[in-house]
């Protein structure tokens, strides 16, 4: 399955802060009956990711009754990305 998600990056201040974009709710409903076979555990769903020119490897987390994506810094940095930017990123996800 492959899905582009547009938004704008947040910021979450737990325990290890860190930058994600939080995925539309129609996309989630996609992204759940793919969670039932490729899921390893507490809900997150593997996935390939591509921002800009960037290619990356990560798990969307469950979040509020939809997913994240987390945003490495290496990512952000690799494409001038900010807090609060607009972004797109491509997911790919092997089910």
């Amino acid at each position: 399955m492959e899905l582009e998600v547009a938004g704008e990056v947040v910021h979450w201040r737990g325990p290890a802060p860190y930058h994600f974009l939080v995925v539309p709710e129609p996309q989630c409903a996609a992204l759940r009956e793919a969670a039932e076979r490729v899921s390893y555990g507490w809900g997150m769903v593997p996935v390939t990711g591509v921002l800009g020119a960037t290619r990356f490897t990560t798990s969307l987390w469950p979040r509020a009754g939809g997913y994240v994506v987390p945003l490495k810094d290496a990512v952000r940095r690799a494409e001038g990305v900010e807090l609060g930017d607009e972004v797109v990123v491509r997911l790919l996800v092997d089910d």
